[in-house]
């Protein structure tokens, strides 16, 4: 669903929309393995930033719903998240902000997204709500022990005969001195 910014100067836009499993695409960690589901509305904000330059951000205001299944970091099985989220999100145009040398920004700033154009998809919105709200680093359990560095088996299945403990080659000269010294 494309947010155009001139429906919004008309008025506000309700939505409540699903999506079926996989409709969105989340990368190639993340899969969507129930229907998104998501309302709220979109409107325009006009900013007066002097006499005559106004800015017009689009306001998305809802919540959504969802479940996304993403690979344990340490043995690559599949992990549900159940994902429930309200969302406050403002989007101004790019380049808008720009200035000619770095500056610091405030933390109110990095809440704001950008688009590019005549307005906005809902479904990027919704992506990135979704990205976020997963989070960085995800395990099946505490206790996973992940995947043989050598064999790659899965050592919460089974164990593996390869050696425990690999010498670090950065260690292999004071390795060498360490066994002159014993003879």
């Amino acid at each position: 669903m494309f947010i155009k910014i001139k429906d919004l100067e008309l008025r506000k836009l309700e939505f409540d929309e699903s999506f079926a499993p996989g409709a969105i695409d989340l990368g190639e960690d993340q899969v969507q393995t129930a229907p998104l589901k998501a309302s709220g509305r979109a409107e325009l904000i006009r900013e007066n930033r002097g006499a005559r330059e106004v800015v017009e951000d689009i306001r998305f205001v809802g919540k959504l719903s969802t479940e996304v299944q993403v690979r344990c970091a340490r043995c690559l099985d599949p992990v549900d998240n159940v994902i429930a989220e309200e969302f406050d999100l403002l989007y101004r145009p790019l380049g808008v902000d720009a200035k000619g040398d770095e500056v610091a920004i405030t933390e109110a700033e990095t809440e704001i997204g950008y688009y590019q154009g005549e307005g906005l998809l809902l479904e990027d919105v919704l992506k990135e709500q979704i990205l976020l709200a997963l989070p960085a680093k995800q395990v099946c359990r505490a206790s996973c022990k992940g995947l043989c560095p050598q064999c790659g088996t899965n050592l919460n299945l089974e164990s593996c005969d390869c050696v425990s403990t690999m010498p670090d080659v950065r260690w292999a000269a004071l390795e060498d001195i360490r066994k002159k010294l014993e003879r």
